[in-house]
């Protein structure tokens, strides 16, 4: 049996397909916000969504290169930047909710609530090391980067532990969906074991060489 061997064409639909899903999902909660249909407290289920919306995303994003490299498949990776995108632009929606809706703009009240509830912490953490890595996203910076564009970038798997943890802590009951998706970011973390053996002691060295 012939090997597919995926083209720019293939990479170009993959990425069509990826925009057209995004999009409907933002259509979805428009719909649903409009409709009413997130139920007594809509501030929670708008929160809800956004927020599993950027953590599936996320995950699916840290999926590309295990499947790419098990199909062997490697122009497949071109398409983790476009899903890396749409995690933050969800992570932005929700915390948007959270100081649009939640907190009414008070900024003061952000920034206690950030130091004082831990999974807040958390998830602060998580969004910044998003924001960070959609910033440093294009190929200039990367050029620009070089090498620290890779250990910048690794700071993803941090992100991914973070967010399942912030979600687990967010809950005051059923705790069954943020545990699974706790031990599913621990898969994918598997799946990355020497990248993380090599990283995580020269992360730490170089904080500790900075402070």
């Amino acid at each position: 049996m012939r090997k597919i061997r995926l083209t720019p064409s293939h990479i170009t639909a993959l990425k069509t397909v990826i925009h057209a899903v995004s999009l409907f999902y933002v259509a979805l909660l428009v719909l649903q916000t409009l409709q009413g249909q997130f139920g007594a407290d809509p501030v929670q289920g708008l929160s809800h969504f956004t927020g599993k919306a950027a953590l599936n995303t996320l995950f699916i994003t840290l999926m590309v290169s295990p499947i790419a490299k098990w199909w062997k498949q490697g122009s497949l990776v071109k398409v983790r930047r476009v899903l890396g995108l749409y995690s933050f632009f969800w992570a932005v929606l929700h915390l948007l909710v959270y100081i649009l809706l939640d907190l009414n703009l008070d900024w003061a009240l952000l920034a206690s609530e950030i130091a004082e509830r831990p999974y807040l912490t958390v998830g602060a953490v998580c969004w910044l090391i998003l924001c960070a890595l959609a910033v440093t996203s294009t190929q200039k910076i990367q050029r620009k980067l070089g090498k620290r564009w890779q250990q910048l970038h690794n700071w993803v798997y941090l992100a991914v532990l973070l967010a399942p943890v912030h979600y687990f802590w967010s809950v005051k009951s059923g705790v069954t969906e943020p545990a699974l998706y706790l031990f599913g970011a621990l898969i994918l973390l598997s799946f990355r074991k020497k990248t993380l053996l090599r990283w995580v002691p020269k992360s730490f060295r170089q904080i500790s060489s900075e402070s």
